[in-house]
């Protein structure tokens, strides 16, 4: 079986009140090394088979035309893994 991983990110110029969230969350627990935190969304596909280049090509479209909005947000990886990296 394979699988493609899809990361979709707000974009820079949109506010990211949950990244805001979680980068106060950080400074409370006394974690202050990052200036920003940006959050994103991460969907895996699995396939049936090995993942081919049409199986990818699919999960471009379904990343632009479902799995993002972009209006707000960037579509910045689909990329087939292996288990270990899923």
């Amino acid at each position: 079986m394979g699988k493609i991983v899809v990361e979709v990110m707000v974009k820079p110029e949109i506010l990211d009140p949950q990244g805001k969230a979680i980068k106060g969350s950080l400074a409370r627990l006394g974690i202050e090394n990052f200036v920003d935190v940006r959050q994103g969304k991460r969907f895996t596909l699995d396939t049936a088979g090995d993942v081919t280049e049409a199986d990818l090509e699919a999960a471009r479209q379904a990343a632009q035309t479902l799995l993002s909005n972009p209006i707000i947000e960037d579509v910045v990886a689909v990329k087939a893994v292996t288990e270990d990296q899923a």
